[in-house]
């Protein structure tokens, strides 16, 4: 039947003086249509208490099926309703109100009510926050179009399960950035990965706030009116000092920044568990670097701001220089100062000594340690070979034969300038099952 048959069915009955029996019979098809239709989409009542005994793949499969229904509510199933009835009845305002009321009232409720239960529901998932962001996401894009169909006063009730289911998603998503947060503090794990590569803890965080970074927006709204976190419960490392408040940032960037702030504090504690203070000094730049590209390829970058992201890579370079002078230091002091100073055989043969021996000690320690960035990796390759291949190819020049002839060279250099360069070159690519290479005491 056409809507202009309706129309004309409607109106006749009405200036028959059967509005109150056009009204009964209207309600009873179309409530029937709707609710009909909400049922075949999957939506249901359900409590607060099944939904604490779904397993939480059973959950998640609802709520896709929810937000599914969401789009199709709002597209056809309401959206036509409400056109169908503004048409049907358009002589009449009070009965097109009361009529589309009395039709949508319990669909739309029910429609907008799970999301509030699912959030009541405390779930351990971490993807659980994810899809909260998304069902209000989904009422939060489709809000003026709620705002539109659900105009009349008399339906306010859809309006206000709506804004309820709101309010309650911004509460559980606060709580579940928090619990994110109390995660990552009382991490305990005292595992040491090989050559001060990435943690996983460092992955896992790196890949949430990405994924969260998407909702970007939506966290905005959420954040905006949440007291700033309270910089005196961090642990005090001045090193991963917070951005001056001289500029206040916003209140996402805030959150977001103290987020990692947390996790490169808690990566600061697990890098003292490697012997080696080089490797810890490697262990962090890693992870540090690693966080700048994920931040970078992802969301992330427009949620902070630039003085924070440049600072960090400072910190990043800080943290390599650190590693090269813990890692090479006793390199470079085995070679004089001042390297074409004038010596004796002796004194020559002494430096020779010591540096080849203190090279192939650095050597065998750092060839193990892992650079994955390559950006990082050639960075510290380019930095270390400037400063000690240059002062070794100086102090190689003007010494070699000052300890004699070609033979005594041979006894007493066990690297020449190039060798140290292709050693070096060497650095920071192995794997943990790669078989290790040559020795540098092979060298000829």
């Amino acid at each position: 039947m056409a809507m202009s048959d309706l129309k004309s069915i409607a109106d006749c009955m009405i200036g028959s003086g059967y509005a109150k029996e056009c009204v009964q019979i209207y309600d009873m098809i179309r409530k029937s249509i709707i609710n009909e239709g909400i049922y075949k989409l999957g939506i249901e009542k359900v409590s607060s208490s099944k939904i604490k005994k779904m397993e939480w793949d059973v959950l998640n499969l609802k709520i896709k099926d929810w937000l599914e229904a969401m789009k199709i509510s709002m597209r056809t199933l309401f959206t036509g309703e409400r056109i169908l009835c503004d048409f049907v009845f358009s002589s009449s305002d009070s009965i097109r109100e009361s009529c589309f009321s009395e039709i949508t009232r319990e669909g739309a409720v029910l429609l907008f009510e799970f999301p509030e239960v699912v959030a009541k529901v405390k779930k351990s998932s971490p993807e659980r926050i994810f899809r909260l962001l998304g069902m209000y996401t989904a009422i939060s894009d489709n809000w003026p179009e709620i705002e539109t169909i659900f105009s009349f006063e008399s339906i306010s009730a859809v309006r206000s399960q709506a804004l309820n289911s709101m309010a309650r998603l911004s509460e559980s998503v606060r709580l579940l950035l928090l619990d994110f947060e109390s995660m990552i503090q009382k991490d305990s794990s005292k595992t040491i990965v090989p050559g001060g590569g990435i943690h996983p803890l460092t992955i896992y965080s790196m890949n949430y706030l990405t994924a969260l970074a998407h909702y970007g927006n939506i966290l905005t709204d959420i954040i905006s009116d949440w007291p700033p976190p309270a910089i005196s419960s961090l642990p005090e490392i001045s090193f991963y000092s917070p951005v001056s408040n001289e500029s206040p940032a916003a209140p996402i960037s805030d959150r977001i920044s103290r987020l990692i702030l947390v996790l490169l504090c808690k990566l600061d504690s697990k890098a003292k568990y490697y012997k080696d203070v080089a490797v810890s000094y490697l262990f962090l730049a890693n992870n540090l670097q690693y966080v700048l590209s994920r931040i970078h390829k992802s969301n992330l970058h427009s949620l902070l701001s630039k003085e924070w992201i440049t600072k960090h890579e400072v910190k990043v370079n800080r943290l390599a220089t650190s590693y090269e002078r813990f890692a090479w230091g006793n390199v470079l002091a085995s070679l004089p100062a001042n390297p074409t100073a004038p010596m004796k055989p002796a004194e020559a043969k002494e430096c020779f000594r010591k540096f080849s021996i203190s090279f192939e000690d650095a050597y065998w320690k750092q060839i193990s340690c892992v650079v994955p960035n390559s950006m990082l990796r050639d960075q510290i390759k380019v930095s270390i070979g400037r400063k000690l291949v240059a002062v070794y190819q100086n102090f190689f020049d003007s010494h070699k034969s000052t300890i004699g002839d070609e033979k005594s060279i041979t006894l007493f250099v066990r690297f020449y300038p190039e060798d140290v360069g292709n050693y070096l070159s060497d650095l920071f690519i192995r794997t943990l099952t790669s078989s290790g290479g040559s020795s540098p005491s092979s060298s000829s």
